[in-house]
């Protein structure tokens, strides 16, 4: 284990936000602490009635920041603000007490890509080495689901892109497929590994939703719970419903918010589909008390996706025992995952007869296979512990160290 040391990690989501990278971070963050280290988060706080405010969660030292809104607003607006980001940030850091502490190392975390500038400022500052975990490549992923086109908007996010990997002295990218992403960056004493997603166990505290008292009670139950939008391509969730209709054994329950959360709602209610429900988005505690009362857990990624990942829903399904139905890209090292494990089912194809074929499939398995869930959460701790991460990442800062030092 590395010694122990002090730390800044930045990011743009954080508790008590009820993003999965919020509660991917507070599990990270709380886990640094338990392994001795002396931890400071800095976060953007939109709307804060000051330019600072500190408090301690659980031993974590929270510095919020006023900046800009980044969350929820226009495309342009977004860019703008994100754009600014880092250098207000670092204005309204100069005005707190803690203004002159340095660090032994800064971590930061993507997306978003932005916040670059300002962990180069506290590197800088420190004399110290930055560790980049990246959980998804941006702008490639929205070139790949044509919201971007490869022109001048796409030229502007890539330098930004190349500004925070120079920034960075490592890089921990979810999976072995993403490493050739970054072979040119990789050099002069740079490093690129693999830093597997984690997350910590966590107790059934119960849930406001109660799955025996709508209509999907005596189903199986295939939960989705998170963000609805164009990266997860959940239209054909719709479809799969609306074709699965017949099967009064099977029901679908959709939890949390999105840009597509409108549209799914409104076109289940069009199509007259009795199988699928809709919950507004719970708090990150009672997800554990949710997924008890369910059978399968969807991971949604739309198969236009060229990059490679595990998301952090998946890792939630493994905890709670849950296999999963997983629409994804090709060649995911998630797809190879899933089966070697048998962890679920997988559909690398745009169709929705495929999906409906894994997940007729996958709700017979549930009923007939009882080591399944077994299976599932072995993975989880075989695979994704908060642990192993910290001392990853911590280890990897030490050893940019010890070679500056040297």
């Amino acid at each position: 284990m590395a010694r122990p040391m002090r730390l800044v990690l930045i990011a743009d989501a954080f508790p008590p936000m009820r993003s999965s990278a919020a509660a991917q971070l507070w599990d990270l963050s709380t886990e640094m602490v338990r392994q001795g280290h002396r931890l400071t988060v800095l976060v953007p706080s939109p709307g804060l009635d000051r330019a600072w405010g500190i408090e301690e969660m659980d031993g974590i030292q929270v510095v919020r920041l006023n900046a800009p809104r980044t969350k929820d607003i226009g495309y342009l607006r977004r860019t703008v603000s994100e754009l600014m980001l880092s250098f207000v940030m670092a204005w309204n850091l100069r005005k707190i007490p803690l203004a002159a502490e340095q660090w032994d190392g800064v971590i930061w975390y993507s997306p978003t890509i932005f916040l670059g500038p300002l962990a180069r400022f506290l590197k800088r500052r420190g004399a110290c080495r930055g560790y980049l975990i990246v959980r998804d490549i941006f702008p490639e992923w929205a070139v790949d689901l044509g919201l971007l086109k490869r022109g001048a908007v796409y030229r502007f996010f890539k330098w930004i892109e190349h500004y925070q990997y120079s920034v960075a002295d490592v890089i921990g990218v979810q999976t072995p497929a993403n490493i050739p992403y970054f072979d040119r960056w990789a050099h002069a004493g740079r490093r690129v590994e693999v830093l597997q997603n984690w997350l910590s166990d966590a107790s059934d505290i119960g849930s406001s939703i109660s799955v025996a008292d709508g209509p999907l009670a005596g189903r199986t139950v295939f939960v989705y719970a998170g963000n609805m939008g164009v990266a997860q391509g959940m239209g054909v969730f719709i479809d799969l419903t609306e074709r699965m209709r017949e099967r009064k054994d099977i029901g679908f329950l959709f939890v949390g918010r999105g840009s597509d959360a409108g549209w799914m709602r409104e076109e289940a209610q069009q199509r007259g589909l009795d199988n699928i429900v809709f919950h507004d988005e719970i708090d990150a505690s009672e997800i554990p008390g949710l997924y008890a009362q369910c059978h399968a857990g969807i991971v949604a990624l739309d198969p236009r996706h060229k990059t490679h990942n595990i998301p952090g829903k998946f890792l939630s399904y493994m905890r709670a025992g849950l296999p999963v139905l997983a629409r994804i890209n090709p060649g995911n090292d998630l797809e190879s995952l899933v089966r070697e494990e048998g962890v679920g089912r997988v559909c690398t194809e745009d169709s929705v007869e495929t999906l409906a074929e894994m997940a007729t499939l996958l709700a017979e398995g549930v009923v007939s296979d009882g080591t399944m869930s077994v299976r599932c959460r072995s993975l989880f701790e075989k695979r994704f512990s908060p642990t192993m991460a910290v001392e990853q990442v911590a280890a990897g800062l030490d050893a940019c160290q010890s070679v500056t030092a040297g």
